[in-house]
């Protein structure tokens, strides 16, 4: 348990240095605080591994940094009473701490402590990772940008909370996958997760599909059918392609998102549902709200988290790996070399269709190896750039070349100088969703002007 990153709270300078002294030695990794104020402040449930804190501090007390702790993770709390201070310490044992250390502290007691606290967390995660595996909500998410990790580090964050939560993103970037990973890793895991693409139903049937309908309530309902949102009771309802719902529906899903009930079709009261969404999209909704296709208040009740997932394109450092993932997934067991001139041509290719379509390679590219080896020629032809509309031709093109990051620059600082700055008309001019615009406007450090 070496490298473990430890939060210790401790008001007394000497008591703080010589356990942060102790703590470093035995090879943890250390952020010593002074107040209850300042622990709650910077505690990260991604960050830490294990909290130690005095209970006695000025002002909050370790109490309040105990409550606060456990009530969005799974991060042990190991708490430092003085001796004979047997009450306190069995409330804060009682409120959820791991063990407490008397003080002053015998090190190698504390030591025994943290580490059998770290040993019991491990194995905890262990068992839920195994629970996620078997229940087979979770996908693999392979990934090694930056990007990637902080859009994960953001799922993971969300995940522990009810809030609802927005996946954006181009077509087949695994909005789904990242769906599936707050569901898993959310208190609602051991509930069911229901997913449904509201462009894949007929508008017609999508109301009796979401909210379900009584036996004979219109004709050909031959049976009752319960719906996804009481399919989903206690668990998690993943709406893909949310922009695709039609406005009149939009209404009763916000009903049901705010009074948690359900009023299904011939039914003659509203059912009690528990269900957390998560919605996605690889529409500007925003846009679509100031066109009047979407209701703003359903847009503010469902877009509580934002998650935007970068395209393949903005996250190169992803595709090698993600070849690499695909290849041993679809060659079950078989060993396949992919060859350098191979891995150049998928690397020199822009991937409109995203991770999907990357996907979709890779499997025929198994597919077609006819021994230990991927073949170039097996890869699928790269779509074939469109052709100016008639009457406009494509600008002419330098002979020593042009710097593609440096044009797109350009063009996002020209046009915002044309819009005085205001990123929505911007977008507009440039027909491409507001986040997309924001996310080059900081990958550029371009300012408004």
């Amino acid at each position: 348990m070496t490298g473990a990153r430890i939060l210790l709270v401790e008001d007394d300078p000497a008591g703080r240095e010589l356990a942060t002294y102790n703590l470093e030695k035995a090879g943890y990794r250390v952020e010593a605080v002074e107040t209850a104020e300042l622990a709650i402040e910077r505690f990260d449930r991604s960050v830490h591994d294990l909290v130690v804190t005095d209970l006695r501090l000025p002002v909050k007390s370790g109490m309040d940094v105990l409550a606060a702790v456990s009530a969005n993770s799974d991060t042990p709390v190991i708490v430092i009473t003085a001796y004979g201070d047997v009450d306190t310490a069995v409330a804060a044992m009682k409120s959820g701490a791991f063990d407490f250390v008397g003080k002053p502290f015998n090190r190698q007691h504390l030591l025994l402590v943290v580490r059998r606290a770290l040993e019991r967390r491990a194995l905890s995660r262990e068992v839920i990772a195994l629970r996620r595996a078997a229940q087979g909500v979770e996908r693999p998410i392979v990934a090694e940008s930056d990007a990637m990790r902080r859009v994960l580090e953001m799922t993971d964050r969300v995940a522990a909370s009810e809030a609802s939560a927005l996946i954006t993103g181009e077509t087949g970037t695994g909005k789904e996958l990242l769906a599936r990973r707050i569901h898993a890793r959310s208190p609602r895991a051991e509930g069911p997760f229901v997913a449904l693409s509201c462009a894949a139903v007929p508008a017609e049937l999508l109301e009796s599909e979401l909210f379900g309908h009584e036996r004979g309530s219109f004709t050909g309902a031959t049976r009752a059918r319960q719906g996804r949102f009481r399919s989903a009771h206690r668990g998690t309802l993943f709406l893909d392609e949310i922009g695709e719902l039609p406005f009149a529906l939009q209404g009763k899903l916000l009903r049901v998102l705010q009074e948690k009930v359900v009023d299904t079709v011939g039914a003659d009261e509203a059912r009690p549902v528990d269900v957390r969404l998560v919605a996605a999209t690889n529409r500007d909704l925003n846009q679509m709200v100031m066109e009047g296709s979407f209701r703003e208040d359903l847009l503010y009740r469902i877009n509580v988290v934002e998650l935007h997932i970068p395209p393949l394109a903005e996250r190169p450092e992803d595709l090698d790996v993600l070849v690499q993932h695909f290849v041993a997934h679809f060659a079950q067991g078989r060993e396949l070399a992919i060859p350098d001139e191979l891995m150049e041509e998928l690397r020199a290719r822009p991937w409109p269709g995203n991770v999907r379509q990357l996907e979709n390679a890779c499997e025929r590219l198994v597919i077609l190896a006819p021994g230990d080896s991927l073949r170039l020629e097996d890869l699928p032809p790269a779509h074939a750039s469109p052709s100016p509309p008639a009457g406009q031709e494509w600008p002419e093109l330098p002979p020593e070349g042009l710097s593609l990051v440096d044009l797109e620059k350009r063009v996002i600082e020209r046009v915002l100088e044309l819009k005085r700055g205001n990123v929505t008309q911007a977008a507009q001019y440039l027909k491409i969703p507001r986040h997309i615009l924001a996310y080059r406007m900081v990958k550029y450090d371009i300012r408004r002007g």
